[in-house]
Formats: structure tokens, C-alpha cells, sequence
């Protein structure tokens, strides 16, 4: 039996979207469990997976206010990962 694998769709929210700050925070928080963390971009014809624990990885999604972001993670964790991520969403990652 395969690691758990949780999937959740957020957007981003904050008016100055995912920034520098915001992108240490998301990959802080990553940083925190086992689980490996990939983020991509539905919006973006690519398909390119980006690291959710690599901060410039973070950075070049690119992500403005009301970008949609898809965040997948695979570990025993994985659903608490997610849980902690999609909190920096919903609280607009402090800046508002």
C-alpha cells in the first residue's frame, strides 16, 4: 500500500499574492512535516510541478490574487500538511 496522497485547491487571496514573504511562509510551514509538497498552477498550460519546500520554487508560480493553485502531498502527514497549508490561504498569509 502507496503513501497517503492528499490533494486540495486553494486561491490565492492576499493582494500582493504569493511574494517573497508569503512564499517563505508556505515552504516554513512545509518545512514541518515529512510529507513531500508539490504546488502546481491549473491555470498554466506547463503543467510544471513546483517544489512546495523550494522558496524560489515558490516564487516563480508567479502567483497573483485569485490565482488558483492545486497543493499535493504524499506522506503520512500528508493530510495535516495540507491542513496547514491551506490555513496560510484562508488567512491571507497575515497580510490583511
Amino acid at each position: 500500500m502507496g503513501m497517503p496522497k492528499v490533494t486540495l485547491d486553494v486561491v490565492v487571496l492576499n493582494i500582493e499574492g504569493l511574494h517573497a514573504r508569503p512564499a517563505m511562509q508556505f515552504v516554513d510551514v512545509a518545512n514541518r512535516f515529512a510529507s513531500n509538497v508539490a504546488v502546481t498552477k491549473p491555470t498554466d498550460d506547463t503543467g510544471e510541478i513546483i517544489d512546495g519546500k523550494s522558496v524560489m520554487g515558490m516564487i516563480t508560480l508567479g502567483a497573483t490574487q485569485g490565482t488558483p493553485l492545486k497543493i499535493e502531498a504524499d506522506g503520512d502527514d500528508a493530510e495535516a500538511a495540507c491542513q496547514a497549508l491551506k490555513t496560510l490561504f484562508d488567512e491571507k498569509f497575515g497580510e490583511e
